[in-house]
């Protein structure tokens, strides 16, 4: 199944005609990261790279494509003949999906040529966006929850199919166990769950009929919506009778509540419960939930069993778009050696890191996260000396980690696609995502992780990436300052 490259903003084909036919077509590296966490939190899941790796593969122009673009009479007939043999036959470099990740660092290396970098960039940010902001989302609700059962139902509120598949996608990445979105499970291997809607009780004579005959088609999977008529009254009365028919079969009733008071709702119905002999039985809620809603419901202890989830969690809720960037920082000269670049900013957030790098994460003795080092591609960095981490903005503010701190450190960097052809590491299942994620997340302290307030984990610049990003900084500037 081919992936039409007409997914990208029109800017970028009309930039690749010039360099086309400009003859300004050299061997580049673009860095793709994001500037801040969502949130007010403490960091991001990567996620979407399987993705977009997947359809970097089949990343091509079809026929229909290509008489489309002659159609908007803006291409030479020189530069449609170059897409229709257009391939990305690039390198890729990434972080693993599933990696805990922070502002600034490179998520993703792109190594190719100037047009096949520069066409990519749309479907690459829209994949990664998207995706690394839903999950990580998912991962703050599932934290909240002490990593419990989350059941994503997002499918009605979600941004059309399409950004229902990739939530659903990414939900599971980020922690859910079950989608109601029956073609994700189809296409991504994700179990599928649901119980009931209000509807399936109305159209019964009495709720006490509706429950019994749910029952009695799903009694292996028997999740009671009380909340239709009076959730304390009727809701609970009707679905402890059927959770005693259903008992002697072998087989155990679950409640949700949809509305409602949860905290006080769930203390009742988990009594009411106990007391008729049912401690077996599960109380499931919904209702608009996010990870501060969850999270003072279980600092305040309450019996709830699992948690459906589905509009904050799908769209992202108070957040729309994680703020991933994809940048140039270097070209290959005439002489084939390659030329650090960065763009100048008159705002110091914005200045970018020039070079081809890799990106370093330090681990203590426990196995604990200490800090990131952003270096040079070509710097040894080993663990046992003391290092200098320098502020990636402030000139003046740097820390030295102490080789005595030091434990291991690994490079954050791997290649995941070489001359546009998938490395077969690239593609793990979405439950080796989901374990990845939790593996690590659990090696950061938990201040990283709060809901509120969470403590600030160090990205730094090597010394030599400070210096060489001072030094053009300056000549930047003094260019500028002489044109004027």
């Amino acid at each position: 199944m081919t992936h039409s490259a007409l997914q990208t903003d029109f800017y970028e084909l009309t930039m690749a005609q010039g360099y086309l036919l400009a003859n300004n077509n050299p061997k580049v590296v673009f860095d793709m990261f994001y500037r801040n966490n969502p949130y007010n939190g403490g960091y991001v899941v990567f996620a979407g790279l399987s993705q977009f790796i997947k359809n970097l593969e089949s990343f091509t122009f079809s026929e229909e494509d290509i008489k489309y673009l002659a159609g908007l009479r803006n291409f030479s007939q020189e530069f449609l003949d170059y897409l229709k043999g257009f391939r990305f036959n690039g390198d890729i470099y990434a972080m693993a999906e599933g990696s805990v990740v922070f502002p600034s660092e490179p998520l993703i290396r792109i190594e190719a040529s100037m047009i096949e970098a520069q066409i990519i960039e749309g479907m690459l940010l829209n994949t990664i966006n998207f995706q690394s902001l839903i999950a990580t989302k998912t991962s703050r609700m599932s934290l909240a929850t002490g990593n419990g059962q989350i059941m994503e139902f997002g499918l009605r509120r979600a941004q059309g199919p399409d950004g229902a598949l990739a939530a659903s996608r990414a939900a599971f990445i980020g922690g859910t166990s079950a989608t109601s979105n029956t073609l994700a499970g189809k296409l991504y291997g994700i179990p599928v769950a649901g119980t009931m809607a209000h509807s399936w009780i109305m159209s019964f004579e009495s709720e006490l009929e509706s429950f019994r005959e749910f029952a009695r088609l799903y009694p292996q999977n028997c999740i009671l919506l009380i909340d239709t008529y009076d959730t304390l009254g009727s809701g609970i009365e009707n679905a402890i009778i059927v959770g005693k028919e259903l008992q002697k079969t072998g087989h155990h009733i679950g409640v949700r509540i949809d509305s409602g008071d949860l905290s006080y709702l769930s203390r009742e119905i988990r009594k009411r419960l106990d007391n008729a002999g049912l401690p077996e039985a599960k109380i499931y809620v919904s209702n608009d939930l996010t990870e501060e809603i969850i999270d003072a419901l279980v600092r305040d202890g309450v019996p709830i069993d699992s948690w459906g989830i589905g509009t904050h969690l799908v769209t992202g809720g108070s957040q729309s778009s994680l703020n991933g960037v994809y940048k140039l920082s270097a070209k290959q000269s005439s002489s084939g050696a390659f030329i650090p670049t960065m763009k100048i900013s008159n705002s110091f957030e914005k200045a970018t890191n020039p070079g081809i790098k890799q990106v370093w994460r330090f681990y203590d003795e426990e196995g604990l996260a200490i800090a990131d080092l952003i270096a040079m591609n070509d710097e040894t960095v080993a663990t046992g000396n003391d290092i200098v981490f320098c502020h990636p903005a402030n000139e003046a503010d740097f820390f030295i980690l102490k080789g005595s701190r030091q434990a291991y450190c690994k490079p954050m960097l791997e290649l995941c696609m070489k001359q546009g052809v998938a490395l077969d590491s690239v593609h793990p299942s979405l439950r080796e995502l989901q374990m990845r994620v939790r593996e690590s997340l659990a090696t950061f302290h938990s201040s990283y992780k709060r809901m509120i307030n969470p403590h600030i984990y160090k990205v730094s610049l090597s010394r030599k990436l400070k210096d060489l990003k001072t030094r053009l900084t300056l000549e930047g500037r003094e260019m500028s300052q002489r044109r004027r």
